[in-house]
């Protein structure tokens, strides 16, 4: 499946489900995203619910994240309830809310 791309000049008001396929989001999306994998870069930003197998982020996300692997880089700004199996985190990372790491199962 081919990634879909959300650019830096697009901002998105409602919900995105691309279940099977990966999305980069590079732009702003104000509603809920639901894919297999997410990658939210440097100047991208999420205001609603993050639901995916695979995230990362390195921009701004407020909301709610449930995913099996999550991926906090140096410049990530969350602000959101987290529910992951894994997560990994990069010194300098920003996070505030509440964090629950299951481990693998």
């Amino acid at each position: 499946m081919t990634d879909s791309v959300i650019e830096e000049d697009l901002i998105i008001e409602g919900n995105i489900n691309a279940s099977k396929g990966d999305l980069d989001i590079k732009g702003r999306v104000t509603g809920n995203v639901n894919a297999h994998a997410v990658k939210l870069h440097l100047k991208g930003s999420i205001d609603g619910e993050l639901s995916a197998k695979v995230v990362t982020i390195e921009g701004k996300h407020k909301g709610s994240v449930q995913c099996d692997e999550l991926t906090l880089t140096s410049t990530s700004d969350l602000n959101a309830k987290v529910a992951a199996q894994t997560m990994t985190t990069e010194n300098g990372a920003k996070i505030a809310g509440t964090v629950k790491v299951t481990g693998k199962q």
